[in-house]
């Protein structure tokens, strides 16, 4: 009986899905004169909520995410027409869709580049590297020149060696873009963070004297490394979409590079 049941609740899905659902669609539309993305566009305020509807919409735009963004505008033009719709009598239905097309298509480019800079390795034979890593020093410890690239000094920023680039191996250069966009972008709270990162090594109380002070601030980590390892956790938050609603409603069209880095800030 329980088979026949669940048999007969497949097949009632299946007919919601294939024929019901479509009707409704089609009794929606002649009622207000309007087609799915209409309704959207015109009843959704821009950004997240609208931008996720689009791409959830169940017409024929699996081209149009696909497309490079330079031919969205034919792609819009090509789904007008599907839907016959007179872009002349509703000139603000295309403009709402190329924003969200956009920041679908953005989306999907922001994946691909940000993988493209995780998957290449740092190498101290190139020297942009090289001078992202010396930059990163002198934003966070503008008045303790580097005496050499291999170094203990390093330590002081919190990687784990005398030679970072051993600790940019889970990340690549994604994890060197970040830190140093967060130390250029906002050089002020880096230098803070990386200070309270050292609080209690450099702290002018003993470790008995600072656990009965409790003071609000960090307990000791390894500013570079942790930073890397946020760097993973934002790597992971786009690529598992995630972060849509965040970008779509902070991009006004495609989220970029920059969007990511300050998400990781």
């Amino acid at each position: 009986a329980s088979f026949f049941a669940r048999m007969f609740v497949q097949v009632c899905l299946y007919f919601y899905c294939k024929c019901l659902w479509r009707c409704l669609k089609f009794v929606v539309r002649k009622l207000t004169g309007q087609c799915e993305l209409q309704r959207i566009c015109y009843n959704t305020k821009p950004g997240a909520a609208r931008t996720m509807k689009i791409g959830n919409c169940k017409i024929r735009l699996q081209t149009s995410v696909s497309v490079h963004p330079d031919a969205i505008e034919k792609t819009i033009d090509d789904i007008m027409e599907l839907k016959r719709i007179n872009p002349d009598i509703n000139p603000q239905l295309g403009v709402s869709l190329q924003a969200c097309l956009l920041q679908i298509v953005g989306y999907r480019n922001l994946i691909a580049e940000v993988e493209k800079l995780r998957r290449e390795p740092y190498d101290s034979q190139n020297p942009q590297h090289e001078e992202m890593l010396v930059k990163l020093w002198k934003c966070l410890k503008p008045n303790s020149p580097l005496k050499a690239r291999i170094s203990k000094q390093w330590c002081e920023i919190g990687f784990q060696g005398d030679d970072p680039k051993t600790d940019f191996r889970g990340m690549g250069l994604l994890g060197l873009y970040n830190l140093v966009y967060f130390a250029e972008w906002d050089t002020e709270i880096a230098q803070q963070v990386l200070c309270d990162s050292l609080q209690p090594k450099y702290s002018q109380f003993s470790k008995v004297e600072w656990e009965k002070k409790k003071f609000d601030k960090a307990i000791g980590y390894s500013f570079a490394i942790v930073g890397i390892n946020i760097t993973d956790l934002a790597y992971n938050l786009l690529v598992s979409g995630a972060l849509k609603t965040h970008f779509y409603n902070v991009a006004p069209e495609a989220p970029t590079l920059t969007h990511f880095q300050q998400t990781f800030c």
